[in-house]
């Protein structure tokens, strides 16, 4: 029989723009690398934003005769959407899932989805060459059946091939060969797959081990990214840190070949990291790293129930011990809806995680995922989940619906509030005047509930409209957060207009001479802006910002401790913190 000739698509349907896929670059990688001819096989990426006839037509325009969906939870129903309206336009053409979200239930989804030929369950890069090697008719396999790894339609029955074992990720190939496409966008890159450890809501759990990438390899590859100047690299490893020998060796490349611009995003343990680590960790330049640190619960019941391995008390130092250096951000996690958490131990582990003043606080909520072993636990636990992609929890023993629709108000505020890092004065303030972190943030949601806030898009200065308007209603000194809130505004950037709840403010004749006093004094500007020494003073005037305060905010976000005392600072907006983004402040007097 001769070579049928293929044109096979691989199609990525992404979260955000933002997102790369790395699941379809590798399969295209791979199949390249064993005699796949670049006109035989071709990608194509959208978002589940975009219109589905638009994804429809973009498709349809490379006329497939063999397509591969990676599925996810985030896009399994927009995929099913497409495909199905595909196979009717091009009836010929063979439509095959893969990815997590159809790797574990492939029987009963494709008796659902009759227009889908087959599902890859597991690793693909290897399964999927070889189903275009059988499409080729190449003689490498006669039949699909004949390829592990697989779900088959064969008429009206559904043939599920033996399992395919992992297999060496050096075998995997490097999917980046330039940076075409991937301007503004964050690459994805994995040196592990598989994790030592089985917490009983991921997918990772059932994987049977961890396999590692040659650390040659991955030297060669990381300096890729550095050559290519890459503003980001986002390691999918699940805990990246689980092999210290491994784990100090890329940190140590990274270090020593530092380009001053990429950004490294890392997911890990942190109760896992060594003193070696750390102090290596300590030398990095601010923004060479960044960390995702799972605490999920401090509630000990909750993390033995998800067979998570944590020990609390020791991530609480190393988290500490990260900080101490201000050169990595750190973002931390929280899941509601865990077995064993009721709302009062979920504020608990809020409050406990919230004081370890993270540079971001994600408030998550469970997903009960097919095939992860939480999922058969679901019944025992009393969850009851979402029947359709995300399979958010929507209520358990523990925590009721309503509980966690407040829980909604908490996370939205915390979004909006805390992790965008524009209201960090305020916000140390307006704590310290409530109970406790998640009483503030809970009271805060409330308002926006009660004022119809919720699903409006309020722009960054009336967010801080919306927080001074809360903090009357609470009886707060206004006098006292209006300073508050004008170091946040200023620290953000060098304002045009200031909101009017600031009250069209004006300063006096003495304050004007102040000023044209100290940026003409060449002394002062070679003290405190030196790198503006070529400009005239005006200009130096409009490039940054000073501004007079009646009490010592500077303390306030160092030590926690307001106190009236007369300040002036000035904004140096050439000089940012690359954590935050915020302008350089300096103490004048």
């Amino acid at each position: 029989m001769g070579r049928r000739v293929v044109h096979a698509l691989l199609v990525a349907v992404n979260a955000k723009f933002i997102h790369s896929n790395l699941g379809i670059y590798s399969l295209y990688s791979y199949s390249l690398s064993k005699g796949i001819l670049p006109e035989e096989l071709a990608y194509c990426e959208f978002t589940i934003n975009q219109n589905s006839e638009d994804i429809i037509s973009g498709i349809y325009e490379e006329k497939p005769n063999l397509i591969g969906f990676s599925c996810y939870i985030w896009n399994i129903e927009i995929v099913k959407k497409v495909s199905r309206e595909i196979h009717k336009i091009l009836p010929d053409c063979m439509i095959w899932f893969g990815g997590p979200e159809v790797s574990y239930d492939a029987q009963e989804l494709l008796r659902e989805n009759e227009w889908v030929d087959g599902i890859i369950i597991g690793e693909g890069e290897r399964s999927f060459y070889e189903v275009l090697c059988c499409y080729q008719n190449k003689g490498l396999y006669g039949d699909f059946e004949e390829i592990v790894g697989l779900a088959v339609r064969r008429g009206m029955e559904i043939i599920i091939t033996p399992e395919r074992e992992p297999g060496s990720l050096d075998e995997a190939v490097f999917p980046y060969h330039d940076t075409i496409g991937l301007q503004n966008r964050i690459v994805y890159y994995e040196t592990s797959r598989g994790c030592p450890y089985r917490c009983s809501y991921c997918l990772s759990s059932v994987e049977k081990k961890v396999s590692f990438r040659s650390l040659d390899l991955v030297k060669r590859e990381l300096q890729f990214f550095l050559d290519q100047r890459v503003p980001q690299v986002k390691f999918v490893d699940r805990t990246f840190n689980c092999n210290p020998r491994h784990t100090m060796e890329i940190w140590q490349y990274i270090y020593e070949h530092d380009n001053g611009i990429t950004n490294f995003h890392f997911e890990l343990s942190a109760d896992l990291l060594t003193e070696e680590e750390i102090s290596l960790l300590q030398k990095f330049r601010p923004g060479l790293a960044q960390f995702e640190i799972g605490v999920q619960s401090t509630n000990p019941r909750t993390i033995k129930a998800i067979n998570r391995k944590m020990d609390f008390g020791l991530l609480r130092q190393k988290v500490a011990q990260i900080q101490e250096a201000r050169n990595i951000h750190q973002h931390l996690d929280l899941i509601a809806g865990l077995p064993y958490e009721d709302l009062q131990s979920f504020r608990e582990s809020f409050n406990t995680v919230y004081e370890m003043k993270p540079d971001q606080l994600q408030l998550g909520f469970l997903k009960v995922l097919k095939g992860s072993p939480i999922h058969g636990q679901a019944k025992e636990f009393g969850m009851a989940y979402q029947s359709i992609p995300p399979y958010e929890v929507l209520y358990t023993n523990w925590i009721s619906y309503e509980e966690l629709r407040e829980l909604k108000l908490v996370e939205e505020m915390v979004e909006r509030f805390y992790n965008s890092m524009q209201f960090e004065a305020a916000i140390t303030y307006l704590v310290q005047q409530f109970a406790d972190a998640f009483t503030f943030y809970d009271e805060l949601g409330k308002h926006f509930k009660r004022k119809g806030y919720f699903g409006l898009q309020q722009s960054r200065l009336q967010n801080y409209e919306v927080l001074f308007e809360f903090s009357a209603e609470q009886g707060v000194d206004l006098e006292l957060l209006k300073e508050l809130l004008i170091f946040d505004l200023y620290v953000r950037e060098n304002l045009k207009r200031e909101p009017d709840f600031l009250g069209n403010r004006t300063i006096g004749e003495e304050k004007k001479e102040w000023l044209r006093q100290f940026y003409q004094n060449e002394e002062l500007m070679e003290k405190y802006l030196p790198e503006y020494r070529e400009y005239a003073w005006k200009q130096r005037l409009r490039m940054t910002h000073v501004e007079w305060f009646q009490y010592d905010i500077m303390a306030l976000l160092s030590r926690g401790v307001l106190e009236k005392k007369e300040t002036v600072i000035l904004f140096d907006y050439l000089k940012r913190n690359p954590l935050s983004h915020q302008a350089k402040c300096i103490l004048v007097f």
